[in-house]
């Protein structure tokens, strides 16, 4: 239920507060006094785009902020969902500043503007002026009949199913597309698979190849670097290690004299063995490094095989080239399973297609199961409103394409006249008429929705006299169960019992104010007689309000 609502700084509101009933709200006002200004300031507060037109005053946010009291909506859960406390009056407050940037609060924490629009699904249902038209839109009758029908969960399953197998089709797309474009290629294809295959490559081998191939062409200065090498550590006169061995055999000699001698000793000791080693090295690596002329142009051709197919197949390394190779394996062996992978993903979208079917037949079979619910309601209703001879028919047939809603195409038929067959209702109903078919509508709705609170917006529109009395009384009778806030022009509605607020102008801003009974009485004279209020009127509008 909508306990208050706060504006300011929006359009032509400058500040305002209302404090509203919990029952029935009866808002009356002349045209352009900026009750659709009201309307739309709630609706930014629910979620609703900022059209850039919400700031009245550029030097200063538009704030807009409203209580609701929301205990035994079983809405613990959502609110544990998205991180938000719960209690059982929470405050939602929208905020644009002059820039245009917008932010959102439940309670005092800020939300995404989706959280903020998932959550007035559950507090209110705005019935604009032009609401009447969405009769015309197929997935709105589908809606209605959801809801009769409470279809929710069985929605909900089909919506997966559906999704799944949207999913599955689109991968088959892609499959069959891949296949086609293999196959144009296929020759190409594999000739170039057995010519890589042939290749016979191997991780990491271009970089052996090339460190081989460049020692192998350096292999005459190489050696000739090694025995200098050997010759500057074993010659017999001249040579480091017969220098070094003299040396320490010296120090030995004279280690009872000199102590260090001896240290110095093994130190050149442990030298002379690793040159030795060295030169060991140098000897076998000497013998091993050939300059074999065979061997060179062996794996000068293996280089120039890599690198002309690096070149072929515009690979940045060769690597790339190892990783385009596995590719075009893969590529040619999807052609040789392309027939099995096909029939396979198929038979899964086969077996979806039967379950999302199965999932439309039980949405379809709901549905029809409230179609004489709601078709004798409504003319049970129309009837009250002064279409006596009202027939509402529900009209569903299958579809074979899936939609989001299932496989139901659903036309609402109506006439007013016993005589003339019942025809789609948005092309033969009157807008008086259509302003009737809804509110039996949405009577229905709101108590199956069990929705809080109700806004209608001149859902009145092109009836009078006992009609608009009889409008009046269904009204009166939902604010019952439930708040119900009612926009209108028509005095027989605004007389019912209940609050009653006025929207005016003055000094070119809107505001808005609760009546007092003796001011009920002269804004209902005012909707009667016009802006001269006589006593006539006076006397007419006391006879409505009692």
């Amino acid at each position: 239920m909508l306990k208050s609502l706060t504006i300011e700084n929006y359009a032509l509101i400058d500040s305002l507060q209302v404090e509203w009933d919990e029952h029935l709200n009866i808002i009356t006002g002349e045209t352009g006094a900026g009750k659709s200004i009201l309307l739309g300031a709630l609706g930014l507060l629910l979620g609703a785009k900022n059209e850039g037109q919400a700031i009245k005053d550029m030097g200063r946010n538009c704030v807009i902020e409203a209580q609701f009291s929301i205990e035994g909506l079983g809405l613990e859960q959502f609110f544990e969902d998205n991180d938000l406390d719960y209690e059982a009056d929470i405050t939602i407050r929208r905020t644009i500043t002059p820039a245009g940037k917008s932010r959102a609060f439940i309670g005092d924490i800020p939300v995404q503007l989706s959280v903020l629009k998932e959550l007035s699904t559950h507090l209110v249902d705005i019935h604009s002026q032009h609401q009447n038209l969405i009769l015309a839109e197929e997935q709105y009758r589908i809606d209605i009949l959801d809801t009769l029908a409470t279809n929710g969960p069985r929605l909900e399953r089909y919506t997966t199913l559906l999704s799944a197998l949207n999913a599955l089709r689109a991968e088959h797309r892609q499959l069959k597309g891949e296949m086609e474009a293999s196959r144009k290629d296929e020759e190409w294809l594999r000739y170039t698979v057995e010519e890589l295959r042939a290749a016979k490559l191997k991780e990491g081998e271009q970089a052996t190849t090339e460190q081989t191939l460049a020692t192998l062409e350096s292999a005459d200065r190489i050696t000739e670097t090694l025995g200098t090498l050997r010759n500057a550590l074993d010659d017999e006169q001249l040579g480091a290690l017969v220098s070094l061995s003299q040396s320490a055999k010296e120090l030995r000699a004279i280690g009872d004299k000199y102590p260090a001698g001896a240290a110095l000793a093994e130190r050149i000791h442990s030298v002379v063995e690793e040159l030795k080693d060295i030169s060991a090295t140098a000897a076998n690596e000497a013998e091993r490094i050939d300059a074999d002329p065979e061997k060179l142009q062996k794996l000068s051709d293996r280089l120039n095989t890599i690198y002309s197919l690096e070149m072929k197949h515009r690979a940045e390394s060769y690597d790339d080239l190892l990783r385009k190779a596995a590719e075009f394996e893969r590529r040619l062996s999807a052609i040789d399973n392309s027939d099995t992978a096909l029939r396979e993903m198929e038979e899964r979208i086969a077996a979806a297609e039967t379950e999302c079917r199965k999932a439309a037949t039980e949405l379809s079979e709901a549905r029809r199961s409230v179609c004489n619910e709601l078709k004798h309601n409504i003319e049970e209703m129309l009837v009250r409103l002064g279409i006596e001879d009202a027939c509402f028919e529900v009209e569903i047939s299958a579809t074979e394409q899936f939609t989001p809603s299932g496989c139901d195409s659903v036309a609402f038929l109506f006439t007013a006249n016993r005589t003339s067959k019942p025809a789609p209702i948005e092309r033969v109903a009157s807008g008086g008429e259509l302003s009737r078919v809804m509110l039996a509508i949405k009577a229905m709705l709101a108590e199956r929705k069990m929705l809080p609170t109700v806004i209608f917006d001149e859902i009145d529109t092109g009836v009078s006299g006992r009609i608009a009395d009889a409008m009046g009384d269904i009204i009166s009778s939902l604010a019952r169960s439930m708040q119900v806030i009612d926009i209108t022009h028509l005095p027989q509605v605004a007389a019912k019992s209940g609050a009653h607020f006025v929207v005016y102008k003055s000094e070119g801003l809107s505001n808005i104010r609760r009546l007092s009974k003796a001011e009920r009485v002269d804004e209902i004279a005012k909707m009667l007689s016009g802006s001269e209020i006589t006593e006539a009127a006076r006397k007419q509008a006391r006879i409505l309000l009692a």
